[in-house]
C-alpha cells in the first residue's frame, strides 16, 4: 500500500505535534543520554558505596554524613571555589565590559586591538596556565625578574599560598577575550537613536552609560554572569595545572602522589576533589554525593541570581 505526499502532508498538518517530537527527537535523545541519565545515576550511586569494580552496596545516607561532618577537605575546597565565585566572575567581567566600552570609542586601529585583546581567549587553557606558570615563576620568571630590575622583590606567586588564587585571577583577566567580543557586539548594537535623545535632554556621559546603555546590555550581562558563575564552579584545569606545574608533578591525583591544590590547598577546588576521590581513590559513591550537592548549590545559586537581576531589570523597576 501506498501513500501519496499529499496523504502525508495532510497526516503531518493535522498531527502537528507528533511532527514537532519526531524533529526533536535528535535533542531529546541527547538531553536524556547526557543529562538526564547521569543526573538520576549520580543521585542513585550517592546513596551507594561504588568502587567501580564490585557491585554498588546501598548505604543510605552515609555518604552526605561524611561530606558534612568528617570530609577533612571538602569545606577547604568549597571555600576556594566560592573565591573564584565571587572575585573572578565579577572581576573578569567588568575588565571585559570597560575593555569592550574603550574599543567602542576607539577610532583609529580598533580591529588591531580587538584581535590583540580576543587572541588570548584562543590559546588552550593547559598552554595558558603553563605559559603564566613559567612566566611568574618566582626565581627565573620574566615578571620577578623585570620588578627585581626596579627595586621591587617579587612575591612567590603560584608558589605561595597566599598569592596562588590572584595569579589565577591574572590569568582570568587575561583571557577575558571570549566575554569582551560578546560585550562589545552588544554595544555596538545599541541604537544611536536613544544616545542623540539622551543628548537633546541634556544628559552627560556617564548618566547615558547608566540610563542608556547599562539597561540596553542587561541581557547580555545576565548571559555573562551566568555562564561564568557555572564555569567558576565548575572551576578544574587552570587550578589543576597551575598545582601540578608548580610543584612539580606530573600527574593529577592525590592517589598517584601529585600535588593536587599546592600550594597548601589554596588552589584545591571543589571539581577537583570530586575528581580525586572518584578517580583517584575509586570512591564513586561518594564522589556521586559531591556531584549532586555541587548541582543543588548551582541551581540554587543561579536562580537566586535570576531573581536578582530580574528585580532590578528596567521593567521590573517601573
Amino acid at each position: 500500500m501506498t501513500v501519496s505526499v499529499t496523504t502525508l502532508g495532510l497526516r503531518i498538518r493535522r498531527s502537528p505535534r507528533w511532527f514537532i517530537l519526531v524533529m526533536l527527537a535528535p535533542a531529546l535523545a541527547g538531553l536524556l543520554l547526557f543529562f538526564v541519565y547521569p543526573l538520576f545515576a549520580s543521585i542513585f550511586y550517592s546513596f551507594t558505596r561504588f568502587d567501580l569494580v564490585s557491585p554498588p552496596e546501598f548505604i543510605g545516607l552515609r555518604n552526605y554524613e561524611y561530606l558534612f561532618t568528617k570530609d577533612p577537605k571538602v569545606w577547604i575546597a568549597a571555600g576556594n571555589t566560592l573565591w573564584f565565585v565571587v572575585v573572578l566572575v565579577p572581576v573578569r567581567i567588568l575588565t571585559a565590559l570597560g575593555v569592550a566600552f574603550l574599543l567602542v570609542r576607539a577610532k583609529r586601529a580598533s580591529g588591531f586591538w580587538r584581535t590583540v585583546f580576543y587572541l588570548p581567549a584562543l590559546v588552550p587553557s593547559v598552554a595558558g596556565v603553563v605559559a603564566f606558570v613559567f612566566l611568574f615563576n618566582p626565581g627565573t620568571g620574566p615578571v620577578n625578574l623585570i620588578l627585581k630590575s626596579i627595586g621591587i622583590q617579587g612575591p612567590l606567586w603560584f608558589n605561595d599560598p597566599g598569592w596562588s588564587k590572584p595569579s589565577l585571577l591574572l590569568l582570568g583577566i587575561w583571557v577575558m577575550g571570549d566575554i569582551m567580543i560578546i560585550f562589545l557586539a552588544a554595544l555596538l548594537d545599541v541604537p544611536q537613536e536613544l544616545y542623540e535623545a539622551a543628548s537633546l535632554d541634556g544628559a552627560r556621559s556617564w548618566q547615558k552609560g547608566w540610563y542608556v546603555t547599562l539597561p540596553s546590555i542587561v541581557p547580555v550581562l545576565v548571559f555573562a554572569v551566568v555562564t561564568g558563575v557555572i564555569a567558576a564552579l565548575q572551576y578544574f584545569t587552570e587550578a589543576a595545572v597551575a598545582s601540578t606545574v608548580a610543584s612539580g608533578k606530573a600527574s593529577v591525583g592525590e592517589g598517584t602522589g601529585a600535588g593536587l591544590g599546592y600550594p597548601g590547598n589554596s588552589l584545591l577546588t571543589y571539581t577537583e576533589w570530586l575528581y580525586v576521590r572518584g578517580f583517584a581513590n575509586y570512591q564513586l559513591g561518594y564522589a556521586s554525593a559531591l556531584a549532586v550537592l555541587l548541582f543543588v548549590v548551582a541551581a540554587i545559586f543561579l536562580v537566586l541570581l535570576l531573581r536578582r537581576v530580574k528585580a532590578f531589570t528596567p521593567e521590573e523597576a517601573q
